[in-house]
């Protein structure tokens, strides 16, 4: 394997066609999403439940050829309405920390911080927002020195911030991978998630174990989630076996796959982020009430002046105040201490989304501690074309 510096700066880039040389403008009927129906959402949520569910499985459940059904989900894979990706499973807080960062800039110049943050490999999430703060980023690294070490190296070299404030994650009940888009009825659900691979033996989460083929399966399958086994073992210059071997001992325990999705054309054009607070003894209740409201994407608890942090979709604007009262109503120990709109998701799990949601690009989320010494680096994720 090839040697080169896994958190490079550079963003592994689908790139658009109109920005390839030598490309002709693109047409109207390029540039549209395609219509989406049950089959397409049907299809979204069985990966939902199963990211690398077979085409068999899946055409199966949803009364339809695989052909079909592959053909379907490579039509929304293209238009970046949907995709599978992969990201590193950490639960222990003892190996990571995770941050939510809130940034003030200089007016006009929030676009720009965004973007330059979405290309470091240790943001997670980066969000425009209307309300207190100009952007919202999420970052994840090995421990809170190395937190420090990185909001100063991204905002000294960011020109034109103004503030900072991170805000530490302790925990977090629920997020956007156990979202679903119930478009499945109960009986397709259990077919697909019975469908899953069992679990291997659960992992401490230390890097002990992490080594260079494993971080080259979690770039290369953030790239792609569903990238065949055969296609890993060419990339990885290892046998078909050991992809296949070291694939069953990362997954679910230390390597997690997902499948997102672009949230408006799926009827979710909406999204903010609230900031709330509620009494340390009714922290952990609340925080199971919030995982069950279908709105709700994430939700973290901090260290913090608001010791919850939730994100949420929705239909529409007025739902911002509306899913507020209902809040209110069904957890009224909790108190909404502020509230941002998201203007738009320039980074989402290490998806680059354009101003329509769609995926355009992807910055690998990698392992917060770097493969072992003696092991080569990761080589760069080939550009899918």
């Amino acid at each position: 394997m090839r040697k080169n510096d896994p958190r490079r700066d550079a963003a592994l880039r689908r790139e658009p066609r109109e920005t390839r040389r030598n490309a002709p403008p693109r047409t109207a009927q390029e540039c549209a999403s395609p219509e989406l129906d049950e089959l397409d959402r049907g299809i979204v949520h069985a990966l939902q439940i199963h990211p690398r569910a077979p085409w068999t499985l899946v055409g199966e459940v949803l009364g339809v050829d695989p052909v079909t059904a592959a053909r379907r989900w490579q039509r929304l894979e293209d238009a970046g309405l949907a995709w599978v990706t992969a990201h590193p499973r950490l639960a222990n807080s003892l190996v990571v920390a995770t941050g939510v960062i809130e940034v003030d800039t200089d007016p006009g110049a929030a676009a720009n911080v965004a973007m330059a943050l979405a290309a470091d490999h240790a943001v997670v999430n980066v969000k425009l927002t209307a309300g207190g703060r100009d952007v919202i980023a999420e970052v994840q690294v090995r421990d809170l020195n190395e937190l420090l070490r990185l909001t100063t190296r991204l905002f000294q070299g960011t020109p034109r911030v103004r503030a900072t404030r991170a805000h530490i994650s302790t925990g977090m009940p629920t997020e956007g991978s156990r979202w679903r888009l119930r478009s499945l009825d109960s009986d397709q659900c259990a077919r697909i998630d019975a469908a899953l691979p069992p679990s291997a033996r659960p992992e401490n989460d230390t890097a002990a174990g992490w080594d260079a083929l494993d971080a080259r399966l979690l770039e290369l399958l953030s790239a792609d989630g569903r990238m065949s086994m055969r296609k890993l073992a060419a990339a990885t210059d290892v046998g078909l076996t050991t992809v296949r071997r070291r694939l069953q001992s990362l997954l679910p325990s230390r390597m997690s796959l997902r499948c997102d999705l672009a949230r408006s054309p799926f009827g979710w054009p909406q999204s903010a982020v609230y900031f709330a607070s509620v009494p340390a003894q009714h922290l952990e209740e609340t925080s199971r009430v919030l995982s069950g409201f279908r709105e709700v994407r994430a939700c973290a608890i901090m260290a913090g002046p608001h010791n919850l942090v939730v994100d949420v979709w929705l239909r529409g604007l007025g739902d911002v105040h509306a899913f507020e009262a209902h809040l209110s109503r069904r957890l009224p120990r909790l108190t909404i201490d502020d509230r941002s709109l998201v203007l738009r998701t320039v980074k989402h799990m290490g998806r680059l989304l354009d101003e329509d949601g769609r995926s355009v690009g992807v910055v690998p989320l990698l392992h917060p501690h770097p493969p072992r010494p003696s092991d080569p680096s990761p080589a760069p994720v080939p550009e899918r074309r």
